[in-house]
C-alpha cells in the first residue's frame, strides 16, 4: 500500500510539472518569468500588426528583445498582436494587460492614443509609452524619432538614382507623421535633383501587402522607376523588384524581400529608448515626457538611420549622404529651412526660418515637388 501511495505522489508531482510547462505559452510574452529572488517589472506592448510584418512591428518587437536582452534580470516582457486602433479595444487590452500584472504598458501605433489616454485616467498607478502621439499626461508620455533627417538623406539616394525623374511614394494614412516623412524626402530629392517629382499615393491602411504592393504598381504604371513607402510591409519592395525598378525600405531592412531593386532603408531601432525609459522607472526618476530623438553619428545608438547602401544604390551615394548627414549633426541642415513652399506655390517658410517641432508634429500640407494630395 505504502509503495502504492508513493508512485501515486510521484505521478502527481510529475502531472504538475508537465501541466505548469504546458501553462508557459511563449506567444506573447517573452519566456522570462521571475526568479523568485526578485519581482521584474513587467512591461506590456500593444502591436498594431503581426511581429513577423517584416517592417514596423518587427522593427518595434526587436526593440523588446533587446529591451530583455539588456536589463532581463529586472524587466519581464509581454505583447500583444494585431490591436485594432479603437478606442475601445485599446482600453480593454489594456486592461488585461494590466490585470495580469503589467505595471508599464507601451502602445506603437499612433491610433492606440485615445484609448491609452483613457486607460491611463483610470490607472494613475501605471505608467505608459505612446509612439507617435502628442498626448501628454502625467503618467503617460509619447516618443518618436527625427524621422525627417533619415528620410531627407534616403530622398538623396532616390534623387541621385532616378532616370525619368519619377519617384513614387506609397503611404499609409494622410497624417502628419507620413506627411512630413514624404516632405522631408522630397526635400532631399530635390537637394541633388532638382527636376525630379515625388508621386504620392494613399493607401489609407498601415498593414495591407496586397493593397500597399498594387498601390506601388500604380505609382510603377505611372512611369515612377524609384519606389519608397511610409507603410508597415514589404508589399511596395517586391512591387519594384517585379519591375525591375529601385526601391529604398522602411521600417527594417528589406533588402531580402527585394535584393535586386533595394538601395537602402530608413529604419527604427527602438531598443536603446526603451531600455533608457526602463532604467528610469526602475530607479524611480521616471517623469512624462514627448520624446523626439534626433539621429546620432554611431548607428548603434540612435533612434533611426539608414542601412548599408547596396550595390544597387547610384554613384556617389554615400558621400553625398555622409556629407549631409554631418551638416545635420552640426545643425548645419535644419531640413526644414526656408524658403519653403507648398505644391501649390505658397511661401509656407519664410527664408532663414526654421519649422518649429510644434510645426512639423503638425504637417498638413505639402512641400513644393510633390505631386499628390493630403486628403
Amino acid at each position: 500500500m505504502k509503495k502504492l501511495m508513493s508512485i501515486a505522489i510521484s505521478l502527481v508531482l510529475v502531472l504538475g510539472i508537465f501541466l505548469t510547462g504546458c501553462a508557459k505559452s511563449s506567444e506573447g510574452t517573452s519566456g522570462s518569468s521571475s526568479n523568485g529572488t526578485a519581482k521584474k517589472l513587467k512591461i506590456a506592448f500593444l502591436y498594431v500588426g503581426p511581429v513577423g510584418d517584416g517592417g514596423y512591428t518587427y522593427a518595434h518587437d526587436q526593440g523588446r528583445k533587446y529591451l530583455e536582452q539588456q536589463l532581463g534580470d529586472k524587466v519581464e516582457t509581454t505583447y500583444k498582436e494585431n490591436v485594432a486602433e479603437d478606442d475601445a479595444v485599446v482600453q480593454q487590452v489594456c486592461e488585461d494587460m494590466i490585470n495580469n500584472g503589467a505595471k508599464v504598458i507601451i502602445g506603437t501605433s499612433y491610433g492606440f492614443m485615445e484609448g491609452m489616454k483613457k486607460s491611463a485616467e483610470a490607472h494613475s498607478d501605471i505608467k505608459y509609452l505612446h509612439c507617435s502621439g502628442y498626448e501628454l499626461t502625467d503618467n503617460m508620455g509619447n516618443y518618436f524619432g527625427r524621422d525627417y533627417q533619415a528620410r531627407y538623406l534616403a530622398g538623396i539616394v532616390a534623387g541621385m538614382k532616378t532616370k525619368t525623374n519619377k519617384i513614387g511614394y506609397v503611404a499609409a494614412m494622410p497624417i502628419a507623421e507620413c506627411i512630413r516623412g514624404i516632405n522631408a524626402f522630397t526635400l532631399g530629392v530635390q537637394s541633388v535633383n532638382k527636376d525630379a517629382v515625388v508621386k504620392v499615393t494613399w493607401t489609407n491602411t498601415w498593414l495591407d501587402p496586397a493593397k500597399e504592393k498594387d498601390a506601388a504598381k500604380a505609382l510603377i504604371a505611372q512611369g515612377v522607376d524609384v519606389i519608397a513607402q511610409h507603410q508597415d510591409s514589404t508589399g511596395p519592395q517586391q512591387a519594384a523588384e517585379e519591375a525591375g525598378i529601385w526601391s529604398i525600405g522602411y521600417n527594417s531592412d528589406m533588402g531580402k524581400a527585394a535584393p535586386k531593386a533595394n538601395m537602402t532603408n530608413v529604419i527604427w531601432n527602438w531598443g536603446p529608448y526603451y531600455v533608457d525609459q526602463a532604467k528610469k522607472i526602475l530607479d524611480g526618476t521616471w517623469k512624462a515626457e514627448s520624446y523626439f530623438g534626433a539621429i546620432d553619428s554611431d548607428d548603434s545608438k540612435s533612434i533611426l538611420s539608414l542601412t548599408k547602401l547596396t550595390e544597387n544604390a547610384p554613384a556617389g551615394a554615400q558621400a553625398a549622404i555622409d556629407k549631409a548627414k554631418a551638416d545635420i549633426l552640426s545643425g548645419k541642415n535644419k531640413v526644414f529651412v526656408g524658403p519653403i513652399y507648398d505644391n501649390q506655390g505658397n511661401l509656407k517658410v519664410k527664408e532663414g526660418e526654421v519649422m518649429s517641432d510644434h510645426d512639423m508634429l503638425n504637417f498638413d500640407w505639402f512641400v513644393k515637388g510633390v505631386d499628390g494630395k493630403v486628403k
